[in-house]
């Protein structure tokens, strides 16, 4: 079969053969660069069968989708991930083209490497190298592999399972390929995540001239006092498995480029990262306490985008060992459970089956030079295959 530039491949191919190939699919959201289709023919030539299926929203990119599932019977392990991209940025400042997948000094480079082409090539081979082993698993074998992980995240995997419910699949344990390793293959197993939540305070005043401070009411005092009862005092100290939860002020606005004119209006942007003692409702509640607290003269207002990624853990058991002992086998480290780090499509697959992440070492993705060792994408496919080895033993 032919890569995106016409280049003859032969597979089934080592896992750097096909990160090397993704790689050099420019698929940064929402664009998919062929990416899905090589993919998808490295399935099929292992007796996948493929599906490929678009979603569309009004005001939302259509986003192309690959489900691919080989067995009929249960258990029914799915491997979730994505081949979308964040933007390269100035190509300039990159040691190597970031569409080139150039391999050297013992490493691969380019955008996708870590975040997560390689993790997806690791288990897209160790699953062709397990069915040509075993033949058909004693169960199921799937990918859900979506393209719209880095961008909205709403014609993605949250609409491709339940396109997958719809036709009665159902899948007992998912691993998505998400770079969870800080530092060193076997670091850590992401058991769950912590929710976000986008959130905007406005406060209004008069405008007015600044010479004449007694015709107006200035809002960026009042929002400033806001602020720091929003951020006066801790919403948590954290969990047995999650982190305390954080307010962190992202943006203020006044919209206001006159120097002599008091505004009408301010704003700050927030984003809070919650634990599983919250919800959106809960979190709510609480600013509209503390901001109620102040009894300001000016009127605000707190308003919260809608939220699709709730706190939640995938409680340690016997895949979650599994998985561990795979990761110990091949690296020598036991990994750390965790639930730190930014949100994920696990939010989404939680509510389907138990869902654990584990991929590369996260240090450079989303950077320039994004780059992951060869040895590491090697020993990932090994842990892949005794995964698989041992969840259908």
């Amino acid at each position: 079969m032919n890569d995106h530039d016409g280049h003859v491949m032969t597979f089934p191919a080592t896992s750097l053969d096909l990160c090397q190939a993704l790689i050099r699919c420019p698929s940064v959201t929402p664009q998919d660069g062929g990416s899905l289709g090589l993919l998808e023919g490295v399935l099929k030539d292992a007796g996948f069968t493929t599906e490929r299926v678009t979603f569309q929203e009004p005001g939302q990119p259509d986003i192309d989708n690959l489900y691919a599932r080989i067995g009929t019977g249960a258990p029914y392990l799915i491997f979730a991930g994505h081949t979308d991209v964040v933007p390269a940025g100035d190509q300039t400042k990159w040691r190597f083209d970031p569409f080139s997948g150039e391999v050297t000094e013992g490493a691969i480079w380019g955008r996708g490497a870590s975040d997560m082409k390689g993790a997806v090539a690791a288990f897209a081979t160790a699953a062709c190298a397990y069915v040509a082993k075993h033949g058909l698993a004693k169960g199921s074998i799937g990918f859900l592999i979506t393209g719209d992980e880095e961008g909205p995240a709403v014609n993605g995997t949250v609409k491709l399972l339940d396109w997958a419910a719809a036709k009665g699949e159902h899948f007992d344990h998912c691993l998505v390929g998400e770079p969870t390793n800080p530092d060193a293959l076997g670091d850590m197993i992401k058991i769950g995540r912590r929710g976000s939540l986008n959130g905007t305070l406005t406060v209004y005043g008069k405008q007015g001239h600044v010479a004449y401070p007694h015709r107006a009411e200035n809002p960026i005092p009042w929002l400033a006092r806001f602020i720091e009862v929003l951020n006066g005092m801790p919403l948590d100290y954290g969990t047995p498995h999650f982190d305390a939860s954080n307010l962190e002020i992202v943006g203020l606005e006044a919209g206001n480029a006159a120097w002599n004119v008091i505004p009408a209006e301010a704003k700050a942007r927030f984003n809070i990262r919650f634990n599983d003692l919250w919800t959106p409702e809960t979190l709510a509640a609480e600013l509209h306490e503390r901001c109620a607290v102040l009894q300001a003269p000016l009127r605000f207002e707190l308003h919260f985008e809608p939220c699709n990624a709730l706190a939640f853990m995938t409680a340690p058991d016997k895949f979650t060992e599994l998985v561990s002992n795979a990761i110990e086998t091949h690296t020598g480290r036991k990994p750390a459970l965790s639930t730190t780090g930014g949100t994920s499509d696990a939010r989404f697959i939680r509510a389907f089956c138990p869902v654990l992440e584990f991929g590369l070492v996260g240090a450079t993705m989303h950077q320039v030079n994004e780059h992951v060792a060869v040895a590491d994408i090697e020993t990932l496919t090994k842990i892949y295959e005794s995964v698989l080895e041992a969840y259908f033993a």
